[in-house]
């Protein structure tokens, strides 16, 4: 039994340690040898910008083979614990458990994958794991079964959790209703919600308890409406002197803390004068334009999340700043018509700061067309993807076959932030003027 034991034990430590490894890879380094890490990939990045320009004719080689300065990465002031957003599957764990919530390891080509409790990943706030495990103990009494095949049947599937520097938490639970009808479903929600409201959950002191019936992957809103079973509809955020509506899917920087940091920095290479109007595209709940309305003279927001939309008008309206619009729909079908309206406006400024998959093509074009725009700020968490397509498109020479007849534009700063400490990833923001 002994043995038997040491050796259970030795294979959880291997396992906690690939899940650590696998989320926070860069943990085990002191906090100034993380920051050289990503300083060192950034400048790979900006290297291979800087040759991808060449291949196009653009003389982009500045000192150091890099397409533009490159400054030191801005740190963190949360260094654990910062994530503000938490997503957590369901699945088997090392011991069997089928209902295990945590974090995956293990590939799907491999067939080794399970699921951990992310107990110990370092970047991850302790409320978050709090939850995850009252979710488990919830999933675990109950008589039906977790969702790890959609074709295999069960029915819990993974969980959100947010909280923010006010003391809010909101809980996201996705369900797989397969062939439950009404009634089960409305006796699934009580007893989630009794759990969390006078059970073991209670603990978590839930702001908000949200259920959603998907039979996908992923579902917005309007797919699969968000119902509240608890609480309030929303969460707030204080970010830069302003206060924050969160809905269960609007985006929201993940680390708050860094995020302040980042914006200021916006603001700053904005160069804004009171005739400036600022486009900000991909918006969210309108952070970026919102805490940049006092200096500028119009704020229009674009983004394709029609509740983080509802989100940002409230939030203008509460924090008293009028100068701010904002539009729902996607950027490649909203853009182009409100630049055009504003097209004799001087001058315009441009923010994107779009998901991974950068901007469509049709975005970039619009951007590159209006003559007005002389400045655009493109934050980016993974330069070296999608975005470097966006980067070439923007800066390449004009080609009327793909309709870029606008001047190209050129980078001409580059400042990394370090808004995911322990990880290989930070948010660059890079500078264009034309």
């Amino acid at each position: 039994r002994n043995r038997e034991s040491s050796s259970t034990g030795h294979c959880l430590a291997v396992v906690l340690s690939r899940l650590a490894n696998a989320v926070t890879p860069l943990w085990r380094l002191p906090y100034q040898e993380q920051l050289q890490v990503k300083y060192e990939s950034q400048r790979k990045i900006l290297q291979t910008l800087a040759s991808r320009l060449e291949e196009l004719g653009i003389d982009a080689q500045k000192p150091g083979g890099l397409c533009c300065p490159l400054q030191p990465v801005v740190p963190s002031p949360i260094i654990n614990g910062y994530r503000n957003k938490s997503t957590f599957s369901v699945n088997r764990g090392p011991d069997g458990n089928p209902k295990t919530v945590g974090l995956y390891v293990g590939t799907g080509r491999e067939r080794n994958i399970v699921c951990v409790k992310a107990n110990h990943v370092e970047n991850i706030p302790s409320k978050h794991k709090q939850v995850a495990q009252c979710y488990e103990e919830f999933i675990c009494r109950s008589p039906l079964d977790s969702c790890i095949l959609f074709h295999e049947g069960g029915h819990w599937r993974e969980l959100v959790v947010r909280s923010t520097s006010c003391g809010h938490t909101m809980a996201i639970v996705t369900f797989h209703p397969q062939q439950l009808g009404q009634e089960a479903l409305s006796t699934q929600k009580a007893l989630l919600k009794e759990f969390f409201t006078c059970g073991p959950g209670a603990v978590c002191d839930l702001t908000s308890l949200y259920f959603q019936e998907s039979t996908m992957t992923r579902c917005s809103h309007e797919q699969s409406p968000y119902q509240l079973l608890h609480g309030a509809p929303h969460i707030f955020e204080e970010l830069l002197g302003l206060k924050f509506r969160i809905s269960p899917d609007a985006f929201f920087q993940v680390n708050t803390a860094g995020a302040e940091v980042l914006y200021q920095a916006v603001g700053e290479l904005c160069q804004a004068t009171g005739d400036t109007v600022l486009f900000d595209i991909c918006c969210g709940t309108g952070t970026i334009g919102l805490s940049l309305a006092h200096r500028v003279s119009k704020v229009i927001g674009v983004e394709v999340v029609e509740k983080a939309i509802e989100d940002a008008e409230w939030n203008a309206a509460f924090n008293g700043i009028s100068n701010c619009e904002f539009h729902s729909g996607k950027a490649e079908a909203v853009l182009p018509q409100l630049l055009a309206s504003w097209e004799d406006a001087q001058p315009l400024v441009a923010v994107v700061n779009p998901s991974r998959a950068g901007l469509h093509y049709r975005v970039v074009r619009a951007i590159r067309n209006c003559r007005a725009i002389r400045r655009l700020l493109y934050i980016s968490c993974k330069p070296e993807g999608e975005a470097m397509r966006n980067f070439l498109e923007l800066c390449c020479p004009p080609d009327p076959r793909k309709k870029l007849t606008g001047e190209p534009f050129a980078p001409v700063l580059a400042i990394p932030f370090d808004m995911f400490p322990h990880t290989i990833h930070c948010e660059l923001l890079l500078l264009f003027t034309r």
